[in-house]
């Protein structure tokens, strides 16, 4: 039998997951939120942004990658929240947390506003190692998941998928989700070839993602 494409991560080394371990167990806080490419802090460590349309569960899994639980707060109206937010990660890394997109409530300028400032922060930023795209396990990639995946191609940023949500789907329901995320991957070069699964409640996944990202150089 054939591999599957874009399996789901393994569980990582030892030493590796220990890494991703000891990167979290360090100070992480919020440094700022950026409006203007002008207000960028220095490119002077690595870099990993989230992305995930709005109510994915970005925040909730910024909070239990950091143990923190209310680093990063949830907004329940889409398209509330238009900066992009710097966290320190150690003194190693910066966590970016994008704007939830899918702005069906959002003014168009404030639309076109937010796209021309994430266009220029993700083909202008030589020390972001990846992305991540969250995708929400109960529905799979959705058009909008597949717009941030088209702009995240063509500015040359390897992106990974991530399914949250993972502990409110059945096992059948998981799989539909892999496939159709799967399917999608197949046509993005920027893909990296791995998913990743993960629950904020139980916790399933956060270890490797953690690990993943102590990983990065």
């Amino acid at each position: 039998m054939a591999d599957l494409p874009f399996p789901l991560a393994g569980n990582p080394e030892p030493e590796i997951q220990e890494a991703g371990r000891k990167l979290f167990a360090g100070s992480t806080e919020f440094l700022k939120g950026v409006v203007a490419m002008s207000g960028l802090p220095p490119a002077d460590r690595i870099e990993i942004c989230l992305a995930g349309r709005s109510n994915v569960g970005k925040s909730t899994l910024i909070n239990a990658l950091t143990g923190q639980k209310a680093l990063a707060r949830a907004s329940n109206t889409p398209g509330r929240t238009q900066e992009i937010n710097f966290f320190t990660l150690a003194e190693s890394h910066y966590l970016v947390d994008l704007p939830g997109y899918g702005f069906a409530n959002a003014p168009l300028p404030v639309v076109q506003k937010w796209q021309a400032l994430l266009k220029s922060y993700l083909t202008g930023r030589q020390n972001l190692r990846r992305a991540f795209v969250l995708i929400d396990a109960r529905h799979g990639v959705k058009s909008v998941d597949e717009e941030i995946m088209s702009l995240l191609g063509s500015a040359a940023v390897t992106f990974q998928c991530v399914l949250t949500k993972a502990d409110k789907v059945k096992a059948s329901d998981k799989e539909r989700a892999l496939d159709l995320t799967r399917k999608a991957l197949q046509k993005y070069p920027a893909a990296f070839p791995e998913i990743v699964m993960t629950s904020s409640e139980t916790g399933d996944g956060i270890a490797t993602l953690r690990a993943i990202i102590a990983g990065l150089e």
